[in-house]
């Protein structure tokens, strides 16, 4: 059992995002699916909890019945083995969303997400200051993050 799982609340959307989230990610899988019964407060039968998988990290989301609005004060950050694997996530997530700066976007149900490729960190703070100078600067350039371009930019003389 995973310790801590994220927790996203919807108004009434759990099933349909959690099966939006299966759908982008590999090795992922829809759980568990609790209905609230009689007792309410949502409507008997209806969708309650949604227990999700994405890459093997837990989720649950909640049919809350209040609109709660997400904050960009929490996101989920995920790290792409290749440029493709970041071109595919970024695509798919944003659909519906809104893209921001340097990786960043909001995908259509509000959650933020940051879609970075393994090797930014050692590019932003590498040994050589001036090259992860260069390199950031061009990362603020960007929405969706090109590593060639980056590093392309650290490289750079």
């Amino acid at each position: 059992m995973q310790k801590i799982v994220p927790f996203l609340w919807f108004d009434d959307k759990a099933e349909e995002a959690a099966n939006f989230y299966v759908s982008v990610f590999k090795n992922s899988k829809i759980e568990n699916i609790s209905r609230y019964g009689a007792a309410g407060p949502g409507p008997s039968g209806s969708v309650m909890v949604v227990e999700f998988q994405l890459e093997g990290q837990g989720f649950m989301a909640l049919n809350g019945g209040q609109p709660a609005t997400p904050s960009q004060a929490i996101a989920l950050f995920v790290n792409c083995e290749t440029q493709a694997e970041v071109d595919v996530l970024w695509e798919r997530l944003s659909e519906g969303g809104e893209r921001l700066q340097c990786g960043w976007l909001r995908d259509k149900y509000g959650f933020s997400w940051n879609i970075v490729p393994i090797g930014l960190g050692e590019l932003l703070s590498g040994p050589d200051a001036e090259k992860s100078q260069r390199a950031m600067k061009a990362m603020l350039k960007m929405e969706k993050l090109d590593i060639k371009e980056l590093r392309r930019a650290y490289d750079a003389r």
